[in-house]
């Protein structure tokens, strides 16, 4: 099924507080932060458009890499020491796991009220719905 650029641009850009960023040259989605524009980075597209990196706690990465391994992906000797992780656009399954994949970085990244004040995004996590399928 796959997803672009442009869907993480469009969903990224809905979520509340959300601004875009330009930083390393590429494009970043911030949360939070005078304006948005100095917020905490919750995801960030790649040069080449075909994948994004999210926040997501380093002891959940083996498992979703071991799960889905076309989807997810870190680069090794960059990630290693970061709570990140990689998704690759042309295997997210739609909209709607781009918005839950996206929905829940931002929840980690979200100052803590703001966080509260959407209790909908945090919802099931997708990360629990990959490692128990």
């Amino acid at each position: 099924m796959g997803t672009t650029a442009e869907d993480v641009r469009q969903i990224a850009l809905s979520l509340p507080d959300s601004s875009e960023k330009l930083a390393w040259g590429m494009p970043t989605f911030r949360v939070g932060g005078a304006n948005g524009k100095n917020g905490k980075i919750f995801a960030a597209l790649a040069d080449d458009d075909t994948s994004i990196g999210v926040k997501c706690p380093k002891e959940d990465r083996d498992e979703l890499i071991a799960a889905e391994p076309e989807k997810f992906f870190i680069r090794p000797g960059h990630d290693d020491n970061y709570a990140w992780l990689r998704v690759r656009l042309a295997a997210v399954e739609g909209a709607a796991e781009l918005r839950s994949i996206l929905a829940d970085s931002w929840c980690q990244a979200a100052p803590k009220r703001l966080a509260e004040a959407h209790p909908e995004l945090a919802g099931p996590g997708w990360r629990e719905r990959v490692t128990e399928g």
